[in-house]
């Protein structure tokens, strides 16, 4: 089967990564989209053209499935595609909220783009799966994922967002998938965390698609 990921740039190949070690002798194709990246800073209406336009190439080439191997594309892009191309199955990539609420952590921090952190559906999983007695912080985390595609001021960038930030927290969210590339860097802030993020759900969602 084709399998076609997307991302805004190369954050998206540790979700593809993950989706081959489980599903290693599909066909795949990877768009890494770093000419519009960051997306976290596009309007609506520019997001859902340029994943359109993505969409429409992979097509062309055959997917069955596609990957939107990005957090903020997928929590304001993905019902759009879905009601557009309905003859695709899309995947998406959401903060792992659900999964470290399920963790039974007290403290929980979210690292998001700033397009994420301000989205109704982060706001939905915060409400559908946070517990009473569990804290939950959103950091939005603009320039990160930008600084992680051109590989340079990572330390810096990181240093300036999370300077203050409260590092006794239980989990921390990697809610982009550019910042699963950096983990080493992050858990340095965070010595006593555990970070997560959603590829593995992402790739056993695709495993169960491919099946069917």
């Amino acid at each position: 089967m084709k399998i076609g990921v997307f991302d805004s740039g190369k954050g998206g190949t540790s979700v593809l990564a993950e989706i081959k070690k489980i599903l290693p002798n599909e066909e795949y194709k990877y768009i890494g989209d770093s000419k519009n990246c960051p997306y976290g800073e596009k309007s609506d209406e520019e997001l859902n053209q340029i994943v359109s336009n993505i969409t429409d190439d992979l097509e062309d080439w055959g997917a069955k499935v596609i990957v939107i191997a990005c957090n903020t594309a997928t929590t304001r892009c993905i019902e759009y595609l879905r009601e557009k191309y309905p003859e695709i199955k899309f995947v998406g990539t959401e903060p792992a909220i659900k999964l470290a609420a399920e963790t039974g952590a007290k403290k929980i921090l979210v690292m998001a783009t700033p397009g994420t952190v301000q989205s109704e559906r982060v706001a939905k999983l915060i409400h559908e799966n946070v517990k009473p007695d569990q804290e939950i912080e959103l950091l939005a985390c603009p320039g990160l994922a930008d600084a992680i595609e051109h590989d340079e001021k990572i330390d810096e960038t990181l240093e300036q967002l999370l300077d203050g930030v409260d590092e006794e927290h239980d989990v921390v969210v990697l809610g982009c998938t550019h910042y699963s590339l950096i983990k080493d860097k992050i858990q340095k802030f965070f010595p006593k965390a555990k970070l997560i993020d959603g590829n593995r759900g992402v790739a056993k969602r695709v495993k169960s698609l491919a099946e069917q």
